[in-house]
C-alpha cells in the first residue's frame, strides 16, 4: 500500500492522522513550493504573516496556510497525484484547517488533552514501525526540513482530535439487537442468491506473440479435447493429458470459487450448466479454457458448512517505550525463551510476571482465536506452531511477542461470532456517517471570518 516515492515517516504520519493533511506545525521548515505555484493573493517573493482567517477565538495566519499548501503539494507530487488549480487547492486546504482548528478548540473546552507520555509512546510506535530508533527518526525529519518539535505537536494534535471523535462519536454509537437481527437476515438473503462453484479446467495455452498458424494449432488441440469429451472421455484424464495449467496432474481441479469472483466469461458459461456438464472451449488472450462444473451450492450453504479452525493460545508481550527500546525488549524475551526451553519456569508464570498487556493476569491467555482475530504476522507465526510449542520472537505493531499454542479445534462459526461481526459492521457503517455529521456540526457552529476575499 505504501507509495514508493513517499518517505516512511511521512507515510506513518498520514496513516496515523485521521484528517490526513496534518497540522500546520508539521510544515514549519518545509521546502519552498514548486516552481510556478504561487498561492492566490501573494506575489512570488512576498513574505506575509498576517491573519488569513479568524476561527472562534483563534486565527490561521497567512504563513500557516502557505506552509500547509507547500506540504500538501509536496505530498501530492510524491504520490503522483495531479494537482488542482492553485485556488481550488488552497480553498480545500483552508477548509480543512478551519475544521481542525474548531475541533481543537472544542477539545480544549472539554478538557481533552494528550500529555507528553502519550505523545512519546505514539512517536515510539511510529519509529518502531519504520524500523528506526528515535534519534534516527529525528535525523530523518530534520533532513526533510521538519523540526522534531513541530512533528511532536502534530502528533499531539492528532491524538487530541482522535480522543474528541471518540468522546463525541464512537462512544455514543449504539447497536440494538433488532439491528443485528435485521443485518443478519439481509446477509443471509443475499447469500441465498449467490453461489459457489466447484470447477475443474483444461487450459490450452497460446504462446506470447504467437503466429496465426500457432493459434490455429492450439485451437485444433482444444477442439480435439472437446471431441473426446463429447464421446465420453474422462475430464480428469483429458486434463492430465492436454492441459497446460499447473493443476493438470490433479485432474484440472480448481475447487470451490464464488461465482462473483470468476471472470464474467466463465461465470456466464458455468451458470448455464448443471453439475457434471462441460463448457465449450472459450478463447481468451492467454489461450483456450474448457471448464467443468463439478458441483454447485448456495453461498449460504457454503457458509453454514464451512468449518473454521480455532486456536487457543497465549503470549508474552513486551512493548517498546521511551524506557524500553526494541533491543531491550528482544533481549528480555530471549532470556525468557531460554528459561522456557530449560524448563526453569512455566509460560504462565513468566507471562504473569512480564507480559505488558491485559492478558498478564491470566497468564497471557488469549482464549480461543478465530482467523482474523489477531494481526497477520501474529496469526502467521501462531499457525506455524504445534500445540505446546513456543514461538521465537514475533514482532507486530504492538511490540514483541512469545506465543504458545495450547490446543486447536475445528468448528462451525459460532452464532455469537456472527453476531459480533454483524455488530462491528453496523458500528463501522454508523461511525462513518456520525463522524461526517460531527465534522459538519463543528464547522457550522464555528465563527469564521475571512480577512481576504481571495480566501473564500
Amino acid at each position: 500500500m505504501r507509495n514508493a516515492s513517499m518517505h516512511p515517516i511521512k507515510l506513518a504520519v498520514v496513516l496515523l492522522c485521521a484528517l490526513g493533511a496534518g497540522s500546520a506545525a508539521f510544515a514549519q521548515s518545509t521546502p519552498p513550493a514548486p516552481s510556478g505555484f504561487t498561492p492566490p493573493g501573494q506575489s512570488a517573493n512576498q513574505e506575509i504573516d498576517s491573519i488569513a482567517v479568524v476561527v472562534n477565538d483563534d486565527v490561521i495566519t497567512q504563513r500557516e496556510l502557505r506552509e500547509r499548501v507547500q506540504t500538501v503539494i509536496k505530498r501530492m507530487q510524491q504520490q503522483q497525484v495531479q494537482l488542482p488549480s492553485a485556488a481550488d487547492l488552497q480553498r480545500q486546504i483552508l477548509e480543512r484547517m478551519i475544521v481542525e482548528r474548531a475541533q481543537l478548540q472544542l477539545a480544549r473546552e472539554m478538557g481533552i488533552r494528550a500529555d507528553d507520555a502519550i505523545v512519546d509512546r505514539a512517536i515510539a510506535r511510529i519509529a518502531e514501525q519504520q524500523k528506526m530508533n528515535l534519534q534516527q527518526m529525528r535525523n530523518q525529519l530534520e533532513k526533510e526540513g521538519t523540526s522534531f518539535a513541530a512533528f511532536r505537536e502534530e502528533i499531539r494534535e492528532e491524538i487530541i482530535m482522535q480522543r474528541l471523535r471518540e468522546s463525541q462519536v464512537d462512544n455514543k454509537i449504539q447497536i440494538s439487537e433488532a439491528e443485528v437481527d435485521s443485518f443478519l437476515a439481509t446477509q443471509e438473503a443475499a447469500a441465498q442468491e449467490q453461489f459457489e462453484l466447484n470447477i475443474a479446467q483444461i487450459f490450452v495455452r497460446i504462446p506470447e506473440n504467437a503466429t496465426p498458424e500457432v493459434i490455429a494449432q492450439r485451437q485444433a488441440r482444444a477442439d480435439e479435447v472437446m471431441r473426446q469429451l463429447r464421446t465420453g472421455a474422462d475430464f480428469a484424464k483429458m486434463a492430465a493429458t492436454y492441459s497446460d495449467a499447473a493443476d493438470a496432474l490433479q485432474g484440472g481441479a480448481v475447487g470451490w470459487r464464488p461465482s462473483d469472483r470468476l471472470p464474467p466469461l466463465f461465470a456466464d458459461a458455468l451458470g448455464k450448466l448443471k453439475p457434471g456438464q462441460v463448457t465449450p472451449a472459450m478463447k481468451t488472450v492467454n489461450g483456450f479454457y474448457i471448464l467443468k462444473l463439478v458441483d454447485k451450492r448456495s453461498l449460504a450453504e457454503a457458509q453454514a458448512t464451512a468449518a473454521v479452525q480455532q486456536t487457543h493460545a497465549r503470549h508474552i508481550l513486551l512493548r517498546v517505550t521511551p524506557t524500553q527500546t526494541a533491543a531491550d525488549a528482544k533481549r528480555r524475551l530471549t532470556d525468557l525463551k531460554e528459561r522456557l526451553d530449560n524448563k526453569a519456569a512455566t509460560f504462565e508464570e513468566l507471562a504473569r510476571l512480564n507480559s505488558q498487556d491485559g492478558s498478564a493476569g491470566k497468564g497471557g491467555d488469549l482464549g480461543w482465536l478465530y482467523p482474523g482475530d489477531t494481526l497477520p504476522e501474529f496469526e502467521q507465526a501462531m499457525n506455524a506452531l504445534q500445540p505446546g510449542e513456543v514461538s521465537g520472537i514475533v514482532e507486530t505493531s504492538f511490540g514483541y511477542h512469545l506465543i504458545q499454542v495450547l490446543e486447536r479445534k475445528s468448528d462451525d462459526m459460532s452464532k455469537e461470532k456472527k453476531r459480533n461481526e454483524a455488530r462491528l459492521a453496523l458500528r463501522e457503517r454508523k461511525m462513518v456517517e456520525a463522524a461526517d455529521e460531527f465534522q459538519r456540526e463543528t464547522r457550522d457552529r464555528a465563527y469564521v471570518e475571512y480577512r481576504s476575499e481571495d480566501l473564500k
